[in-house]
């Protein structure tokens, strides 16, 4: 059995092909595939970019997978909005260039689309945890290209394209950059340990509450989707998510329980979100029933594992 793995070199991509490893031993002939020959090396790293539909297909036809996890895409929504021209060729065109190229190419595929939570965007002002059924409403570049592509998925698997639309809440873990909130609290912390900046950490709205995961959980869910293919419909839509809110002043504040440094939080309008939603939270009920799933990672566990990794990056890097 092999499985594509797009954006295999990315955050999420390395603990996927860490639970694949882990769930399926030798029985799986993994393809990890990135965009840049830059991010080649000696494990069989491959260059593929989604965006071009010719090297797609011949992807596709080469390798036949059986599953392809698709995870190219722009990570964060600063950067969507950035480059919007970008974020629809790579987010919408790119899926479309996978969906067609399983199509024509490789039927028997399973295109295993790793959507956004973002999607249902103004539908979360409701307060109250967000099932598959919420209205997709978003509010940005990025939101708005994700749920281009997850219809455009879903409408596919009317003519026979076999597919599961992930849409994943907010996740983090070991590794992700400081584009994302809960890195940018840590490395802040990293470097004031380290001597490297004053001790004052700097922050946007604290009042925010957001459904956050370990990458290593939401990596385990994609990895059972591979497992149990065969009892997935075509078009399953399934959010990945806690379940719970957390407010971001917890997690700082959990975070700054493990500094070894006295640090004192000050606001910084620069991180203020004027759009912000106060409360936004997702139901993963049917994911749990239909694959078993079930987050095991407590979050102050995957803090600690958060600062620890900054710390090391720190370390090594001078940053």
């Amino acid at each position: 059995m092999h499985v594509l793995i797009t954006g295999g070199a990315g955050f999420v991509g390395s603990h996927v092909v860490r639970a694949l490893r882990q769930d399926f031993g030798e029985g799986v002939g993994l393809i990890v595939t990135s965009k840049g020959a830059a991010h080649a090396d000696a494990k069989g790293l491959h260059t593929l970019d989604v965006t071009n539909r010719e090297a797609v297909r011949e992807a596709i036809e080469r390798w036949q997978p059986a599953h392809v996890i698709h995870l190219a895409g722009i990570a964060a929504p600063r950067a969507a909005a950035a480059d919007p021209d970008l974020a629809w060729r790579v987010h919408v065109f790119g899926a479309l260039n996978l969906a067609h190229a399983i199509l024509d190419k490789a039927p028997h595929c399973q295109l295993i689309h790793v959507g956004s939570g973002l999607i249902y965007g103004d539908s979360a002002r409701a307060g109250v945890p967000l099932d598959e059924s919420a209205v997709p409403a978003p509010m940005d570049d990025y939101g708005v290209t994700k749920a281009a592509a997850d219809l455009a998925i879903g409408a596919l698997a009317q003519r026979g394209l076999r597919s599961v639309r992930f849409r994943p809440f907010n996740h983090t873990g070991p590794g992700q950059s400081e584009d994302f909130v809960v890195p940018a609290f840590a490395m802040q912390i990293a470097r004031i340990e380290a001597g490297l900046a004053e001790p004052v950490l700097r922050v946007g709205n604290l009042d925010s509450e957001r459904d956050f995961l370990d990458v290593r959980d939401v990596a385990l869910c994609y990895a059972l989707a591979v497992a149990k293919a065969d009892s997935i419909e075509p078009g399953t839509i399934l959010n990945v998510a806690s379940g719970k809110a957390l407010r971001i002043g917890s997690i700082l504040d959990m975070l700054l329980s493990l500094a070894t440094s006295r640090i004192k939080v000050e606001p910084d309008p620069a991180r203020m979100r004027a759009s912000d939603i106060q409360r936004v939270v997702g139901d993963a009920g049917r994911a749990q029933d239909l694959l078993g799933w079930k987050p095991g990672y407590r979050f102050e566990q995957t803090l600690a594992d958060i600062l620890d990794d900054s710390r090391h990056r720190v370390a090594g890097q001078g940053l």
